[in-house]
């Protein structure tokens, strides 16, 4: 019994501090599904990364806050509803995730598991031989709680989304991936260095300050 209202207060104090989180107020005002959105903004306005007719890849998507800031941003003169603007797209989003996401107009979706050879290919065969302008990846794994055991599933994902950058990517392109501090962080930075002329790390105000996550931000591949 003492567990379980111990989980309760946890839970009610969760809720309590995620209602009164002034960017899931501001994403409910302004349509996105998740405050995610605004990590992604923020990345964007400090690096001048995305402007209309790109060829954007968004990985981990679901449940869509990054895709409806790339829509928007691919229209920003059009009003939207529901966090995506409407009519016209300038440019090309295509989204992958392993659970499945509302449809936001002019965004490709592909639901599917990005380790799966099957469905990388499904996400090269939608490029249809178009280089790519940035690829954002906000994927994560399922963790576990083991150390040593979650930093090697998220440096999985970190070295895919890696490896399809450098097929993909143009070579003046960017890469935004989700990383976590603790162990195997080193590793990814110098990988992102041994890959990329600039390397940025970067933790968006809108990520919780007692969250270990953070962003690596590649720009200008080394090999093209």
């Amino acid at each position: 019994m003492k567990i379980k209202t111990k989980s309760k207060k946890v839970n009610k104090a969760w809720l309590a501090d995620h209602m009164n989180d002034p960017y899931v107020r501001l994403a409910q005002r302004e349509g996105y599904r998740a405050r995610a959105a605004y990590k992604l903004k923020e990345i964007d306005e400090s690096l001048k990364l995305l402007r209309p007719g790109q060829v954007v890849v968004d990985l981990g998507a679901t449940p869509g806050a990054w895709s409806q800031y790339l829509r928007r941003k691919f229209a920003p003169k059009e009003a939207g509803v529901g966090g995506a603007a409407v009519g016209e797209l300038n440019g090309t989003i295509i989204a992958l995730d392993v659970l499945p996401m509302e449809p936001i107009e002019g965004v490709r979706f592909i639901e599917g598991d990005f380790r799966e050879d099957a469905v990388m290919q499904q996400l090269v065969d939608a490029l249809g031989g178009q280089p790519v302008d940035v690829v954002v990846s906000d994927m994560a794994p399922n963790l576990s709680g083991i150390e040593s055991s979650d930093a090697a599933r998220i440096a999985h994902l970190v070295e895919l989304a890696m490896e399809f950058a450098n097929k993909h990517l143009r070579p003046e392109g960017a890469l935004v991936c989700k990383v976590f501090h603790g162990s195997g962080y080193s590793q990814l930075v110098e990988m992102f260095k041994r890959n990329f002329r600039v390397v940025k790390p970067i933790k968006p105000k809108a990520s919780r300050d007692r969250s270990a996550e953070t962003f690596l931000v590649g720009l200008g591949l080394k090999n093209r």
